[in-house]
């Protein structure tokens, strides 16, 4: 099968250990996974801006660049979600990582290894566009050494949406101040997520307010084992 890393744009510039930790996964599991350099963003945030010829043309891009792929693995559902609104059938077949996990590969214990207690915030996208419902939550029940704990009101959106957060700065502060609570109402150290975007909104919220608490991809925590820690 062969196998590529869609990166995204937020990836490449402040969260680059997300991709590496992917690719350290898959190839742990025996997948070799390919990066197309000429890969770039996917228009999300143009087609969020309102100028959504310029973000159908990027998506057509890259529909291109990963043509060809058996797989595509994206650790985000929310570039994910984009690549397969705006492309379709015609588009290349993307998969967010928990998707590629249990519904290509089979895979469920990635024989991972994470002694901490952990909560799962899952995002918007995850929930709507990709309809990933449990996927993520299995994988992570399945890690040795795991304190997994159920999150309130789960499925409120943290506040972040791209723009969102900065069209509505009052109301996505709002939005954040409530899922930070219902964070730490866990008494977790790690909150975890599959979007990176999302995990920045709700990690600069309680770096802010020095809660002790850090935001983790699901990518670094499935890429973690006894011998090599990830995050």
């Amino acid at each position: 099968m062969r196998l590529a890393l869609f990166v995204t744009c937020l990836g490449d510039t402040l969260f680059p250990a997300v991709g590496r930790a992917v690719v350290v996964l898959l190839e742990r599991l025996g997948h070799e996974v390919e990066f197309p350099e000429e890969q770039t963003c996917c228009g999300q945030m143009h087609l969020n801006a309102g100028y959504a010829e310029e973000g159908r043309a990027l998506a057509e891009r890259l529909g291109r660049v990963f043509g060809g792929y058996d797989a595509v693995v994206c650790p985000s559902a929310s570039c994910a979600g984009m690549v397969r609104d705006e492309l379709g059938a015609d588009g290349p077949p993307v998969h967010e990582l928990s998707e590629l996990l249990l519904d290509v590969l089979g895979q469920e214990d990635v024989g991972a290894y994470y002694p901490h207690r952990v909560t799962y915030h899952p995002t918007c996208h995850s929930l709507r566009a990709l309809e990933l419902g449990g996927r993520p939550e299995r994988l992570l029940r399945a890690v040795r050494g795991i304190d997994l704990a159920p999150l309130p009101d789960a499925q409120e959106c943290c506040g972040f949406g791209g723009t969102f957060a900065v069209k509505n700065a009052d109301v996505s502060t709002a939005m954040l101040s409530d899922k930070m609570r219902a964070v730490l109402d866990t008494g977790a150290e790690v909150v975890c997520a599959v979007d990176s975007s999302c995990l920045m909104h709700i990690g600069g919220g309680l770096s802010r307010g020095r809660a002790g608490v850090r935001p983790v991809h699901l990518a670094e925590i499935l890429a973690s084992t006894e011998d090599e820690p990830w995050a």
